[in-house]
């Protein structure tokens, strides 16, 4: 049975009108516990006990009459798969009200996890590619610029996807070679402080308040041994390692949460690999989309967030009932702790996801991803025994 828009409400509290609950999580060196987000005002600083002045409280900061998630060191926009049917030049009306809403939780830094506009489609025309540039310029990309807010984001498949002919060339390069253009013209500068731009706008990085975000071309399932050889190098850098946290972004997801994404070509080959590097560099949270289904994981000591489509398509995810739905997710970064908090809102409702009514855990062709508060001793038997059906 499908749970409506009501079973996304606070299970206690109210605010602005709205029930909400806040979806939050503390992830430490040592694993991955739950921590409901709080909301505090700020406060001037009092003395303490030992006469020196207390820390102020941090400021809990959303759009107003939302939920407002209390405001970390470093605060991170989440935004993914934008577009509508193939040759759209315009976007749903969650896209345009989640452009208008983003300055309202002042974050630091916007991310998007690919599929801008909706090309990969033999039957697009040069001119029609460039007519949905076009569009996400004026509705997304120019009022972005105007905020001044940093964006960094993948390429998704349905943007400039890498997909090779027999013949090792691009079967879209229309749409890669326009993409590369829009994205390389003097007046896109996403405000971003590059480390390494040579490969933009398919993979590149960059660093920002101690963040170090690696992204590569995940636009197919299939990510070159040359790129995956430059994330490794990259992630292994001083400047990598001096950063207090790294990120890596990419389209596709590394394993399946979503019905109709649970076949081999949707899914990041060699995905165990992959998960091992990114371990290895100490990378807190590989960032995708295309599932168009929400879901904060785990697997290992690697953080995974799934991000739902914000545009049109939002899928169910597996092993649930759950009504599929359309999400921006704040991330707000804690130094104190090396933590990260998240704070999803289901977009057409402004409404905050209830992260208990996700599954504990999901089963894809490539493996498992436990929901982020759950950890593998708390698995019954019945779960420890889930095998991957197919949802086709």
């Amino acid at each position: 049975m499908s749970l409506n828009r009501r079973q996304f409400l606070v299970l206690g509290g109210i605010v602005g009108g709205v029930g909400i609950t806040s979806l939050a999580h503390k992830v430490l060196t040592s694993g991955t516990a739950n921590r409901p987000a709080s909301v505090s005002a700020t406060s001037a600083p009092s003395p303490s006990a030992t006469g020196q002045p207390m820390v102020a409280a941090k400021t809990a900061i959303a759009p107003k009459g939302m939920f407002a998630p209390v405001r970390g060191d470093v605060r991170i926009v989440v935004i993914s798969d934008l577009n509508s049917a193939y040759g759209s030049t315009d976007y749903e009306e969650e896209v345009h009200r989640a452009i208008a809403l983003i300055p309202g939780w002042e974050p630091d830094v916007v991310l998007g996890g690919g599929d801008m506009v909706a090309g990969q489609s033999p039957s697009l025309s040069r001119d029609q590619i460039q007519a949905m540039w076009d569009g996400f310029e004026r509705h997304i990309g120019a009022p972005l610029r105007k905020t001044g807010l940093p964006f960094g984001f993948t390429i998704g498949n349905h943007d400039a996807s890498g997909a090779l002919s027999v013949g090792g060339k691009f079967l879209f390069n229309h749409d890669r070679e326009l993409t590369a253009a829009y994205w390389n013209a003097p007046g896109h500068n996403p405000n971003l402080q590059f480390v390494d731009r040579a490969g933009f706008p398919f993979y590149y990085t960059f660093q920002h308040k101690d963040i170090f975000y690696l992204v590569w071309d995940a636009s197919t399932a299939r990510i070159p041994p040359e790129q995956i050889a430059w994330a490794d190098k990259s992630l292994a850098s001083a400047t990598a390692q001096a950063a207090k946290m790294r990120f890596a972004i990419g389209h596709l997801p590394l394993y399946a949460v979503a019905v109709g994404r649970d076949e081999l070509g949707e899914i990041i080959a060699d995905s165990g690999k992959l998960q091992a590097m990114l371990e290895k560099h100490r990378v807190q949270t590989y960032i995708s989309g295309h599932d168009h289904a929400y879901y904060p994981a785990h697997s290992g000591k690697l953080e995974l967030l799934h991000t739902s489509a914000l545009g049109a398509g939002p899928r169910p995810l597996l092993n649930s009932r759950l009504a599929p739905f359309k999400t921006l997710t704040v991330i707000d970064v804690n130094w104190e702790t090396t933590s990260t908090n998240y704070t999803t809102y289901n977009m057409t409702t402004l409404q905050v996801v209830d992260q208990k009514t996700l599954p504990r855990l999901i089963v894809g062709p490539t493996g498992r991803v436990l929901r982020l508060d759950v950890q593998e001793r708390d698995l019954t038997a019945a779960e420890r025994s889930l095998t991957f059906t197919p949802s086709s």
